[in-house]
């Protein structure tokens, strides 16, 4: 039964395209069933005000196209994903079912093609929809969502801004740094990502409705379009505008296919970020250790007390599945875009509508559930910047690269600290006040360096 309870709403063109594509079982993502009505609600409006409709047909289908809108029929609504590549089937789908509750508010037929699809075709109407749904999730969840662990990330950078750690670059040690500035590091690339994902908007933002079949506008009035347009971006709250050139728009997906792009780029950006934190995780006795995770949950069924990082293992394999929508995207982009249309777009819509939704929960979740209950080990980050061999960097300027070299070696083979084997070569203490890592770190371990360069001849450079 219907949620109206009123049995099955959808007519024979939905039920030939169910029995055709019994495909994948995943039928169209939501957010593009929900765009769909509120398109059919603003073009019969539309086409009412320019003569199309009489205004009680267009009124009975604008109320059951709101019912859609506010969740309405959920289960009317079967076609498989994988169908007709215009997505001709979806279309139809969702004629049908406002057709028949168009009917039954108006008390007589109301038709799925003649009136609901008036001055419409299959072919702008999902170009339109695709982009329409693409907008809203980016806009209103997306973007958000980075913005959300870009603030998370900010707040964990101030909080240890003199939190020192030895950097390491090739997983080797490396010259230290703050954890404020590490995270720093993540804070920027969110908020690159999502200043990536903004700025595909422009482009998104054009919909080809009112074109039609292949871009003329046969069959709609003029203005059509630019009417519809219109109240969507009003309702939306989001500055949707016809396209340039609806041939353009109809026929080549390129605006759908950077919106994937700027995706796996956060996709890859939040992938570095859990990385990270695994691997500084790691242990907790026999591994880095110097980030501690919250316990969330058992981490095996046979090693007791045993935590994993679930949490930044979610979102590495979020970004795989963002990854291998791209790819999916690029193909299909591709592949589909043949003359007038691209017949690929319901796999371009599920694909992206997934990515863009899995980073706005994967964000959210990195930002909650993981970043903020972090505990950060200070003294173990300490201990491994005070004991690295980088720290020996800093001696280049005063006694050369080589002269520096053998004293990392020397503290290497006698398992002495690199202060200690400086202090017995000879190095003077104002050279060795220099080798503080928090003072590295902020950049005011410099010692200046001869105009000749390190001379031989001086204790400093033995």
């Amino acid at each position: 039964m219907s949620s109206s309870g009123i049995g099955r709403l959808w007519g024979e063109q939905t039920e030939l395209a169910r029995r055709n594509f019994v495909i994948s079982g995943d039928r169209m993502p939501p957010e593009v069933i929900t765009d769909l009505a509120r398109i059919k609600k603003f073009a019969a409006t539309t086409n009412a005000t320019l003569g199309v409709l009489a205004w009680p047909t267009a009124d009975a289908i604008v109320a059951a196209a709101q019912e859609i809108l506010d969740g309405h029929h959920p289960d009317q609504f079967p076609v498989d994903v994988f169908q007709t590549g215009s997505g001709t089937s979806t279309n139809m789908n969702v004629n049908e079912v406002i057709a028949r509750r168009a009917g039954e508010i108006l008390g007589e037929p109301v038709h799925p093609n003649d009136d609901v699809n008036a001055s419409q075709s299959s072919n702008d109407v999902f170009a339109s929809v695709v982009r329409i749904a693409t907008a809203r999730v980016v806009s209103e969840a997306t973007i958000p969502a980075l913005a959300h662990l870009a603030d998370v990330l900010a707040e964990v950078s101030a909080e240890h801004g003199r939190t020192v750690k030895a950097g390491r670059t090739h997983l080797m040690d490396a010259a230290p740094l703050t954890f404020g500035q590490e995270v720093g590091g993540w804070r920027r690339s969110i908020e690159l990502a999502a200043e990536r994902l903004g700025g595909v908007l422009p482009r998104l933002l054009e919909l080809p409705l009112g074109g039609t079949a292949v871009g003329t506008g046969l069959n709609a009035p003029p203005g059509f379009g630019e009417l519809v347009i219109r109240l969507i971006a009003e309702n939306t709250g989001i500055d949707f505008r016809p396209a340039t050139d609806r041939f353009e728009s109809l026929s080549a997906p390129e605006s759908l296919v950077e919106t994937s792009a700027m995706a796996r780029s956060s996709a890859l950006a939040m992938n570095k970020i859990a990385g990270d934190l695994r691997l500084l995780s790691s242990g907790p006795n026999c591994g880095l250790g110097e980030l501690t995770l919250a316990e969330l949950q058992a981490g095996s069924s046979i090693m007791p007390g045993k935590v994993n990082p679930v949490i930044p293992e979610v979102v590495q394999q979020i970004a795989a599945q963002v990854v291998g929508n791209d790819a999916a995207i690029v193909f299909a982009a591709a592949m589909g875009s043949t003359l007038q249309l691209n017949t690929a777009t319901p796999v371009i819509a599920r694909n992206l509508l997934e990515s863009c939704s899995l980073l706005a929960t994967g964000a959210t979740a990195l930002a909650d559930s993981c970043l903020k209950t972090i505990t950060v080990n200070t003294e173990m980050m300490f201990e491994y910047a005070r004991k690295s061999p980088a720290m020996a960097t800093v001696l280049n300027p005063v006694i050369g690269y080589d002269a520096a070299t053998r004293i990392v070696k020397e503290a290497r083979a006698t398992g002495r600290s690199i202060l200690e084997v400086a202090r017995e070569s000879g190095i003077s203490e104002r050279t060795l006040a220099a080798m503080d890592p928090l003072q590295m770190a902020l950049g005011a371990g410099h010692v200046e360096r001869s105009p000749s360069g390190p001379d031989p001849s001086t204790s400093d450079a033995r």
